[in-house]
């Protein structure tokens, strides 16, 4: 199970430290240890304020005091945080753990991102962007991670696990980014055409499948450890394909079936940024999107090869699962949750029925008395 106590029972026979727990990933994994595992494991969830990554010392302290037998490191920057940020969590707070797991001598499980890797089509894990100063801070500082993982493992025998992680989708996650971003652009009316072309297609992730590969690989090390592996779908999804699927479902009226050259959009682009620069200056604080920092991976292919996962030890819990077959629940959570949060108000309420629960409280409220006499 999961607790936060303060250390791991004796009579708990593997406790282990999982570092951003307020995640979609973070947090679907402390669930499933929570519900579907049973009294072998113990996971601690520290939050920011009881572990800094960005304080050794403190990482070493909390090592030593509970005395975990494993790590888990889903702790991330902001896509578009500062060079300081990401430089600070995504690389020295996974450098930080790493070390304080080859200390105790205890396995380590990292969560990377295809940020690292290049355009192409069914790339490997051997494929990885080149480490260069112009990169973007995040995939600069996960290449970073990566880079030093496995030269911990080659010189000094870190016992690790990289997972690579394309598009993730999944319910639960609570701030609007990724792959969330986009329906939220779709419900809401603010995509007026696609921000991509045809051919442009990509791997996804199903959150809900990362906590039993995780709970997997922690009893194969001897498979696993030492190595990165692809965690996606096996199938690659066409961008243009989804964004026009969710519009269906939505019954919206846009985006328009029409795709927006790069040029225009890159062009765009720097327009907001100059905006929002501009607003800056006169008090208003205005963010750009993370995910338009990205916007020419929205033009290009970039589909992760997932072979050498099909021939390990794993078996896929719901191999039927995929993005277009989550859709309807995915849909219908964040609609609900973000219509609660009076974020958006343009889609079709009665073809989900997000606000039918809630229609007699607001319209007839006598009625609820009445049902409870029947």
């Amino acid at each position: 199970m999961i607790t936060e106590k303060q250390d791991c029972p004796d009579n708990i026979g593997k406790c282990g430290l999982l570092v951003g727990g307020s995640g979609l990933i973070g947090g679907g994994i402390l669930h499933y240890f929570k519900t579907h595992v049973g009294g072998g494991f113990e996971l601690l969830g520290p939050n920011s304020k009881q572990l800094s990554l960005r304080a050794p010392e403190d990482i070493r302290h909390h090592i030593r005091r509970h005395r975990p037998e494993f790590i888990i490191n889903c702790a991330i920057a902001a896509l578009d945080s500062n060079p300081l940020l990401a430089y600070q969590i995504n690389y020295l707070g996974a450098l930080h753990l790493a070390r304080a797991a080859l200390e105790q001598g205890i396995p380590y499980i990292h969560f990377s991102s295809a940020a690292v890797l290049p355009p192409g089509e069914n790339l490997t894990e051997q494929d990885r962007l080149e480490l260069t100063a112009e990169l973007p801070n995040y995939p600069k500082s996960k290449l970073l991670a990566e880079l030093a993982l496995a030269e911990m493992h080659r010189k000094h025998g870190l016992d690790y696990t990289s997972i690579r992680l394309g598009v993730v989708y999944g319910a639960h996650d609570h701030k609007i980014q990724g792959f969330h971003r986009m329906m939220f652009a779709i419900a809401d009316q603010i995509m007026p055409m696609l921000f991509t072309n045809r051919r442009a297609a990509h791997s996804y992730t199903n959150a809900a499948k990362i906590p039993p590969f995780v709970h997997h690989i922690l009893n194969h090390r001897e498979e696993f450890g030492g190595k990165t592996w692809h965690f996606v779908d096996p199938e690659a999804v066409l961008l243009s394909k989804l964004i026009l699927t969710i519009k269906a479902y939505l019954q919206a009226k846009r985006p328009w079936k029409l795709f927006l050259p790069y040029p225009v959009a890159h062009f765009g682009t720097g327009i907001i940024h100059f905006l929002i620069r501009l607003m800056g200056r006169i008090g208003i604080d205005a963010r750009m999107p993370a995910e338009l920092l990205f916007m020419e991976q929205f033009y290009q292919t970039q589909t992760l090869s997932c072979s050498h996962l099909q021939e390990s030890s794993f078996v896929d819990p719901k191999p039927e699962a995929t993005v277009f077959t989550e859709l309807p629940h995915l849909l219908e959570y964040y609609l609900t949750r973000w219509e609660a949060l009076n974020l958006i108000t343009s889609f079709n309420k009665e073809f989900f029925d997000c606000g039918r629960e809630s229609e007699d409280f607001v319209r007839d409220p006598a009625r609820l008395l009445e049902r409870l006499e029947r």
